[in-house]
């Protein structure tokens, strides 16, 4: 029989024990271990791990969004991070008590709100960078009069890293216009990996949990003003997790 641990969802500043019902990894209950003002948000696991899958994953941020609603600031642990006793965990926030307050203090009414921008007409991007790279407009004229095999290829290949990179570069030329757009409204933003060609932009933001309207408006306007060119895709409140990079290692707590 496996032996259970603290699964560790987040931390919050809190003299009272959470009770959140079975909304846990595993429909376990979610509740709280506390120490000095400072608690774990946690529910009942096996020691040896979690298993990372679509539903544990959602489940994690879901638990972590039910907390948001009764706490202004919310510290997000790393999915997957299992304590092996409650004792473990007071142990942890005794030792780090001044670093996760000090971190409570810092991003208390602040949340993440994430942007994805994806461009409408590739083929019309594609056009306007070999309209603008005179390199690219030389090697389609070669091109035209190569017949060796192995030159075509080679100039082929040249193109296609000439076009990845002008791409790269018209991604970020892009979403610095978006981002000129928020820099009066947000505290922070971070850029995330695009995962297609058309994608030009994943940007989350930091704000205030009071200016999400204003929020609202700016993407409306965006999306107006780029109604032809782009599609926009925007998250509601989500926990810090690209502005908190908190590690917890149990394996290495002392008890």
């Amino acid at each position: 029989m496996l032996r259970d641990g603290k699964y560790i969802y987040c931390i919050i500043a809190s003299d009272y024990d959470l009770n959140l019902g079975p909304i846990g990894i595993g429909g376990n209950s979610v509740s709280s271990v506390g120490f000095d003002g400072l608690c774990m948000v946690v529910s009942n696991h096996p020691i040896s791990g979690s298993e990372v899958n679509p539903e544990n994953l959602l489940t994690h941020q879901k638990v972590i969004e039910s907390v948001m609603k009764e706490f202004d600031s919310v510290l997000p642990i790393r999915f997957g991070t299992i304590a092996s006793t409650p004792d473990e965990i007071r142990n942890l926030l005794e030792r780090r008590s001044r670093e996760f307050k000090e971190m409570l203090q810092e991003f208390e009414h602040k949340v993440e709100l994430n942007v994805r921008g994806t461009w409408k007409n590739m083929n019309a991007i594609y056009n306007e960078i070999d309209n603008s790279h005179s390199d690219l407009q030389t090697i389609r004229i070669d091109l035209a009069s190569v017949d060796n095999i192995e030159e075509r290829n080679y100039k082929i290949n040249e193109a296609g890293k000439l076009v990845t990179d002008a791409l790269i570069k018209m991604k970020e030329i892009e979403t610095e216009h978006i981002i000129d757009a928020f820099r009066k409204s947000v505290f922070d933003f971070k850029h995330n990996k695009t995962d297609s060609d058309n994608m030009f932009m994943n940007t989350a933001f930091l704000i205030n949990s009071g200016r999400e309207i204003e929020f609202d408006n700016i993407m409306f306007d965006l999306g107006l003003k780029y109604q032809d060119r782009c599609d926009f895709v925007y998250t509601a409140p989500l926990p810090n997790f690209n502005f908190i990079d908190l590690k917890i290692f149990p394996e290495k707590w002392e008890l």
